[in-house]
């Protein structure tokens, strides 16, 4: 299948959403690495692509695509003719694709996003912001243990941009926040299902940055270990 894409992406669990759809539909993409932490993406440059300044963003020719959920949204309806990973509009499956993808879009990723600050990049500690939003997390978690009791994937029977979208933020909750999968066994099992999937693990690492399991996991514990040596009312 041909294409012209160019994906502006850092590892990010939004940014893995669209790798990954891209990798499960096969599709030929280049990839620019948007180093978020050197503010790369708030250059008048990138802001022709995305005018909101995040990534992922993505050129399909001179069509730009940006939020990760448009670009999963836009990839599987123009590409995804055999429907691999994505259901016919109009069918009951697809009202409960788009159903679970905003869920993760208006709150998953939001919730989730808060509790990362709070606990791993906030520059004071609050203990209030990090348990609201963990526990917010959970809640969410809950929800999707009760679907996934119910279904083998959150649309249905098949695997769907709406299990990518949700997979890529839950799979690092028990490395960045301490949160054990285990409480959520049904949960718990369709993220080990999705791990092995040979296009997950090829999205997940766009673009390499030669970081290991083992240091991201020891970033996460410096992080948490700095919010814990802070007080409250501390301001740095």
């Amino acid at each position: 299948m041909s294409s012209n894409i160019t994906l502006y992406t850092w590892p990010t669990p939004n940014g893995i959403k669209a790798s990954i759809t891209l990798e499960e539909l096969g599709l030929p993409y280049k990839t620019e690495g948007i180093n978020i932490s050197t503010n790369v993406q708030k250059e008048d440059w990138f802001l022709k692509i995305n005018p909101n300044g995040r990534i992922p963003a993505l050129l399909d020719g001179s069509q730009r695509v940006f939020e990760s959920g448009a670009i999963m949204i836009y990839l599987v309806d123009k590409y995804d003719t055999d429907r691999k990973i994505s259901y016919a509009p109009g069918t009951p499956e697809h009202v409960e694709q788009t159903s679970w993808l905003m869920f993760q879009m208006g709150g998953l990723g939001p919730m989730q996003g808060q509790a990362n600050h709070f606990r791993l990049f906030a520059g004071a500690r609050s203990d209030y912001g990090i348990n609201r939003y963990i526990e917010e997390t959970k809640r969410l978690y809950s929800v999707l243990e009760s679907r996934l009791k119910e279904s083998p994937y959150l649309a249905g029977s098949k695997y769907t941009i709406a299990d990518i979208a949700n997979f890529s933020w839950v799979r690092n909750a028990p490395v960045s926040l301490e949160i054990d999968l285990s409480e959520f066994p049904a949960l718990k099992k369709w993220v080990d299902e999705i791990n092995q999937r040979p296009a997950v693990q090829k999205g997940v690492d766009v673009p390499q940055t030669g970081r290991t399991p083992e240091q991201l996991a020891e970033l996460f514990q410096n992080c948490r270990a700095k919010i814990d040596g802070m007080t409250n009312s501390d301001k740095h």
